[in-house]
């Protein structure tokens, strides 16, 4: 029994209006399932718009195809090169370790170190710069904003190219140095729009590289031989002297080495051939991955232009 209801009955059931129902029924339903699509509504969707999804893959994939074939072919030439210990001063090194204080005197290193040395002039501002201005490629390299017809630069408000930015862009873009750890086998790699030129300046570069360090080690020679021979003039020391002769046969092996090896620094293991084949563009890769591309942006585009489809037909 009710305790409101004083006749002791349950209250009558109230019937909605026909307008309540109707209020209820344009209400919007607070279930979020609907919300999400389904992969058969997803692929319902695409069935419809499917010859603008074949547009659209379509146009990427020509567009993939296009650039694949009028783009600038790069090539890239690979030097394998070995860099040498330094013989002379592997060969007295333990012989003359107990010298080692007068050797720092005199700016002899008994310990190596060369490696180290070529492979840092190999890549090294000094060494770029003197190769682009040995084979004057200043305009070669900058060619973009060289004007051939006129002989003169494009740029007329910004700062003239010099060497500096032909530098930056040839350590940038054109050359590639790698060591292998395990080995110590160094790769000189140039890319280049030009299969000739890749490989000549391949070999160039290795050519130099050799070519700076002997001229260094000879120079280093000569001023520490002028060097011992003075100290050893004005010594009375047997022992000393005997040092001091050590050092100056050290020092006539080096000068004897850097004047008789071309390869100097680093042996040539594999000199750069021309190459037959282009790096890049990769056309096959290019063209599918234009193809995928378009299967995406087609998939957002169905997606987008479905959902967009309720707002614009209520408006």
């Amino acid at each position: 029994m009710s305790g409101n209801d004083p006749t002791g009955h349950d209250p009558p059931v109230q019937t909605p209006s026909p307008e309540r129902l109707v209020y209820l029924v344009q209400q919007p339903s607070t279930d979020d399932s609907g919300d999400e699509m389904s992969l058969l509504e997803l692929w319902q969707m695409i069935a419809a718009d499917k010859r603008a999804v074949m547009l659209i893959i379509l146009l990427f994939t020509s567009i993939g195809i296009t650039y694949s074939l009028i783009a600038t072919p790069w090539y890239r030439a690979d030097v394998l090169l070995l860099p040498r210990e330094s013989t002379a001063g592997q060969g007295l090194s333990s012989q003359l370790a107990q010298f080692g204080g007068l050797a720092s005197l005199a700016g002899i290193n008994i310990g190596g170190g060369d490696n180290e040395e070529s492979l840092a002039l190999l890549t090294s501002r000094e060494c770029a710069r003197q190769f682009i201005e040995k084979y004057d490629l200043l305009t070669v390299l900058l060619a973009d904003q060289w004007n051939a017809e006129t002989k003169k630069w494009k740029v007329s408000s910004e700062p003239v190219p010099d060497i500096r930015d032909a530098v930056e862009y040839f350590e940038k873009d054109v050359l590639r140095v790698t060591q292998d750890r395990k080995t110590g086998l160094v790769t000189l790699t140039i890319e280049w729009t030009d299969a000739e030129l890749a490989a000549a300046w391949a070999n160039a570069i290795a050519a130099q590289v050799n070519e700076l360090m002997r001229e260094r080690a000879l120079a280093k020679a000569k001023m520490n031989i002028a060097y011992l021979e003075g100290e050893m003039a004005r010594t009375n020391l047997v022992s000393l002297q005997q040092a001091i002769g050590r050092l100056l046969e050290m020092e006539l092996q080096k000068s004897m080495l850097a004047r008789e090896n071309e390869e100097f620094a680093f042996r040539v293991i594999d000199s750069a051939q021309v190459p037959k084949k282009r790096f890049k563009p990769k056309r096959v890769l290019t063209v599918l991955a234009s193809g995928v591309a378009g299967l995406f942006f087609a998939f957002f585009w169905v997606v987008g232009r479905h959902q967009l489809r309720p707002a614009t037909s209520q408006s």
